[in-house]
């Protein structure tokens, strides 16, 4: 059963940062994508950025210089570290595995950015 779990949200001021974790049950690489994505209230849930099993990653333009997505197969775990953050990434961030057949995404983890 693939699970994940994911960690490190908080609050946080503007301009701050925050690393989020995301640790899988299972081994990521065996899986196309691995990601992360976040949902606003009243908003769609929206990409933020994917790193691929070829090591291809794909940022949003909304946080591309201040986002980076990185991974360590050994512990089958997915980071985002999030740089001067601001307001408008306030949401919560979701980790998302994709397969051939089917997307695992785990339960969420809220990302505060206020003063």
């Amino acid at each position: 059963q693939v699970q994940l779990v994911e960690s490190g949200g908080g609050l946080v001021q503007p301009g701050g940062s925050l690393r989020l974790f995301c640790a899988a049950s299972v081994d990521i690489f065996s899986f196309i994508a691995i990601g992360w994505y976040r949902q606003a209230p009243g908003n769609e849930r929206e990409l933020v950025a994917v790193l691929s099993r070829s090591g291809v990653t794909i940022v949003a333009d909304s946080v591309k210089g201040r986002f980076t997505i990185s991974r360590d197969t050994a512990k089958n775990t997915v980071y985002l570290q999030m740089n001067n953050l601001k307001a408008e990434d306030t949401a919560v961030y979701y980790c998302n595995l994709q397969g051939i057949i089917r997307n695992y995404w785990g339960q969420g983890t809220q990302v505060t950015v206020s003063s």
